[in-house]
């Protein structure tokens, strides 16, 4: 008996320290150190952050190399480590800076490519964007994952974008061509405040959503052959109005991404 509670004990110690035990990581075991910047918890090497701040149609942009390490870059108003649990958090109001495409503000992270490039990977391989999270608060609705349509075509639309409402409810947006709009599909509820987690899978012409364990399989059309992809995380909120004050604000325990 005293052998196993030694034992215990270790392990317990080891997972604290971030040690790999039983392929258990620092940031999937939520040892999150909320001392340091975001980038000391989270690999933020192969991502760039776009703000709701800067002048019309140019939101700025923090490139990979400033977010990365425990004193890289944080903004108390739109990207920070929460003091209490450590979590990468992100705010995205109703009134901020846009894109030219978009209405909507956004606190979101762009995958890079190691070399600081921006990343845009064909659809062959296997590309996949896994995420623990909870939302705050929302106003609407809030934009927390995607695969981004890249180079190849004329669309900057999303192939796939995954939507959290204020009543809980867990939406996949689908594009179904690149020139047409979204299918919507419904992938569970979980209440706002509450942790759950998403896997956003592309294989080819096959895609898998996974939500709290539970996956559902999509064809991604030919149509999108042509086009690279890359993906998204953050607040990317789906409201406007000319409010600061409301928003959507998304805390991340865990996001990694991989390529194979």
């Amino acid at each position: 008996m005293k052998k196993r509670t030694l034992l215990a004990a270790a392990l317990s110690t080891a997972v604290v320290a971030g040690l790999g035990v039983l392929g258990i990581t620092n940031a999937n075991a939520a040892a999150l150190n909320p001392a340091v910047a975001p980038g000391g918890n989270f690999n933020l090497s192969v991502w760039s952050l776009q703000l709701p701040v800067g002048s019309p149609g140019s939101p700025e942009t923090i490139s990979p190399a400033r977010l990365q390490g425990a004193s890289g870059y944080t903004n108390p108003a739109y990207f920070w480590t929460d003091k209490n649990d450590g979590s990468m958090t992100f705010w995205a109001p109703e009134k901020g800076v846009t894109t030219p495409n978009s209405k909507y503000a956004r606190s979101e992270l762009r995958e890079m490519n190691a070399n600081g490039s921006a990343a845009n990977w064909t659809l062959a391989g296997n590309h996949t964007l896994s995420a623990e999270l909870r939302i705050v608060s929302v106003t609407k609705n809030v934009a927390v994952g995607q695969v981004k349509l890249g180079t190849g075509g004329t669309s900057t639309k999303p192939l796939f974008e995954l939507y959290y409402r204020a009543n809980g409810d867990i939406y996949l947006g689908q594009q179904r061509s690149p020139t047409d709009g979204q299918t919507l599909h419904k992938l569970g509820n979980v209440a706002v405040g509450q942790k759950w987690t998403y896997v956003l899978n592309v294989q080819g012409n096959k895609a898998g959503v996974t939500i709290n364990g539970s996956k559902t399989n999509y064809t991604i059309p030919s149509s999108f052959n042509p086009y690279k992809q890359y993906f998204k995380a953050g607040s990317y909120n789906q409201s406007s109005s000319e409010s600061t004050s409301n928003g959507a604000k998304v805390k991340f325990y865990n996001l990694t991404v991989s390529h194979a």
